[in-house]
């Protein structure tokens, strides 16, 4: 999503300063937000969306741009993908973001004692070497699709049909943030994935716990009252 921005409230980390790993299942939605803001990965002011929209908050996953950090929030993907439940038996990320996603999720997810495969695909099929999309496991099973966010379900829908291409199975989509923002329709994207494909989305957290963040957090809750009101205008409901 492309954005201009103009005056923010916002924390650039120094490269000395720790980074966030997951606690318990209660509170690490809160500690993910709180790493996000850190990070400045979270950042809140006035922003245009490349959709036209202005939002009080935008979420830029390019910005876990150091080791640690990815390392960090490789740990919160596992902690969101093992708390859910989800049943699968390998990673894919879509490229490009999804890559090194997919590929340090799976990392967290051995430390945690479940070892899974993983795969990401090429833009353009490579005709030398061992060819085609597809580097990584072959896709097989039921396969887990990791991603930064949802806008529109473009990547999403592309993934799931290489999946399918090659026998496998779209197991889930996981996330890091859900804006729980209606696109065109009156649907989210992550309510249209969810409905169309008929299998879950697992956000590490969602505006829910954006804005429970928010109420107990003195120095930024001045801007709860402008993303209420953005919710008003473009939210949706808790997905079903």
């Amino acid at each position: 999503m492309c954005v201009t921005f103009a005056a923010m409230h916002s924390h650039t980390p120094s490269s000395s300063e720790s980074v966030s790993v997951p606690g318990s299942t209660a509170d690490f939605r809160q500690e993910f937000i709180r790493f996000c803001v850190a990070q400045g990965v979270l950042k809140f002011g006035s922003f245009v969306t490349k959709s036209g929209r202005t939002t009080p908050y935008f979420f830029n996953a390019g910005l876990f741009s150091t080791g640690a950090a990815l390392d960090s929030l490789a740990q919160f993907y596992a902690k969101a993908i093992l708390t859910s439940g989800l049943e699968f038996d390998m990673l894919f990320g879509p490229a490009y973001k999804g890559i090194m996603l997919a590929a340090a999720t799976a990392m967290a997810l051995a430390r945690e004692g479940r070892d899974v495969p993983f795969a990401f695909n090429r833009k353009e099929a490579k005709s030398h070497g061992e060819g085609g999309n597809i580097v990584g496991a072959p896709l097989a099973g039921r396969v887990l699709i990791v991603d930064d966010v949802m806008t529109a379900g473009t990547a999403v829908r592309e993934s799931v049909e290489i999946i399918r291409a090659a026998g496998a199975t779209p197991a889930g989509v996981a996330v890091s943030l859900d804006r729980m923002e209606r696109g065109t329709g009156a649907l989210s994207a992550v309510q249209e994935v969810t409905r169309q494909y008929g299998m879950p989305v697992v956000p590490i957290a969602n505006l829910d716990h954006l804005l429970a963040y928010l109420e107990n957090a003195p120095e930024l809750r001045q801007n709860i009252q402008a993303i209420a009101a953005y919710r008003q205008l473009y939210g949706v409901s808790v997905h079903d």
